[in-house]
């Protein structure tokens, strides 16, 4: 079958990287790790895992920041992943064979992959967090019958989505409602992310939430907060004008641009009706400040902004993923603001009930009326990849928010 494999090796990592400095074409150029390529056909680890062909495959910002080299080598999570590597975890799949102990899928279902390689899946008994249905913090991500990895994409027993079929065990494949479309499906990952996140820190009533990036997870965190604390005022922070016009039109108040960061702080301060306080140089820092702040982005600019106008007790999410840098945190302990880190999805406590986030996601979708299906902004085949991510990296050009693979021959 046909898939984009990406690998390892030393030579095309340091002249992929080299090339960029000419040009970000490189990321994707012929000498690039990633590599449209036949590979065999994907096969079953054990007899409860089943086969599903690829019917659409989001592109996480994940995927192309790992595409575009957006990282430091000394992170700790190089030490869950296993190589060679086929990246792709947003995927609508239709079954197309089961294995032998396979008992509540059938072949032909429409499925969404839930893409942790938790203790399950792995043909282990659960762990602690596993118990908990925590399956994104599971304690045995390099353990069982499968090679190391987090998440479909970045095992190499686990092929992700950017290939024409993806194996997975019976327990990750959720049944894709009638009523429900291949495109909004293939949403219910990213809304997963946002939806853990915000239950993890739920603002109060009639509070203030701030939604730092209005690219993927933070539309989804929008079109969320709208859904379920209608009375809650949300501002958010946009980096180009389409990102912005999609955060009006999911249920953002006032979305105020990114630059310059001095100028964000006192709108935020004027629109809370905050008192500054001014330093000698640098940013100043709400006297008050908004109850929750969600950080999509999390890079050192917004995680100093984002202190800088959280009121004291009040929370910060950390959602997105940057490379570190320094910035000053003083706010931090000054106004003894908590910060959460929020990683993935799981089974997930909301309105007195236990789900899984991605039955939470359908259920928003049949019950409330959900529909976040307009950041999806492009389509692509798998081969014109090349494009694709292009798309994302020049996403200011290209009004791309929401990339899919949705033809893969």
């Amino acid at each position: 079958m046909q898939a984009l494999v990406t690998t390892n090796n030393p030579l095309r990592l340091v002249s992929t990287k080299l090339l960029s400095y000419l040009s970000p074409k490189a990321f994707v150029g012929w000498q690039s790790p990633m590599q449209l390529q036949d590979i065999a056909e994907p096969s079953l680890p054990a007899p409860d895992w089943l086969i599903a062909k690829t019917r659409l495959c989001g592109l996480c910002g994940s995927d192309y920041k790992q595409v575009f080299m957006n990282g430091r080598v000394d992170n700790p999570m190089t030490s869950m992943i296993s190589w060679p590597q086929v990246l792709g975890h947003e995927v609508v799949g239709e079954i197309t064979h089961v294995g032998a102990q396979v008992s509540k899928r059938r072949v032909g279902e429409r499925v969404l992959l839930n893409p942790w390689l938790s203790c399950v899946t792995r043909g282990l008994p659960p762990c602690e967090f596993c118990q908990q249905g925590k399956l994104a913090q599971c304690m045995n991500f390099g353990a069982g019958h499968i090679a190391r990895g987090i998440h479909h994409g970045n095992s190499a027993s686990a092929t992700g989505g950017f290939a024409q079929r993806v194996p997975g065990h019976e327990s990750q494949w959720f049944p894709i409602p009638d009523d429900v479309s291949d495109e909004q499906a293939v949403l219910g990952d990213p809304f997963s992310v946002s939806f853990h996140a915000i239950l993890k820190a739920p603002p109060p009533e009639r509070g203030t939430v701030l939604v730092y990036g209005c690219g993927t997870l933070g539309l989804l965190a929008i079109a969320i907060l709208r859904a379920i604390y209608p009375t809650v005022k949300i501002l958010a922070v946009a980096r180009f004008e389409h990102q912005a016009n999609l955060a009006r039109q999911l249920g953002a108040h006032l979305v105020l641009p990114h630059h310059p960061t001095k100028q964000l702080v006192h709108r935020i301060a004027a629109e809370i009706g905050s008192t500054l306080n001014e330093p000698w140089v640098g940013l100043p820092m709400l006297n008050s400040g908004v109850d929750v702040v969600y950080d999509t982005v999390s890079s050192a600019e917004t995680l100093g902004v984002g202190l800088r106008v959280t009121r004291s007790f009040g929370s910060m999410l950390v959602i997105g993923v940057e490379p570190a840098k320094t910035f000053e945190w003083t706010p931090l302990y000054f106004k003894e603001i908590n910060i959460i880190g929020s990683n993935g999805f799981g089974v997930e406590e909301f309105e007195g009930q236990r789900k899984h986030a991605m039955e939470w996601y359908f259920d928003f979708i049949q019950q409330r009326g959900l529909d976040v299906t307009p950041i999806i902004t492009h389509h692509f085949a798998m081969r014109d990849y090349r494009s694709a991510f292009m798309a994302c990296y020049n996403q200011g050009k290209s009004g791309a928010v929401k990339v899919l693979f949705n033809n893969f021959n």
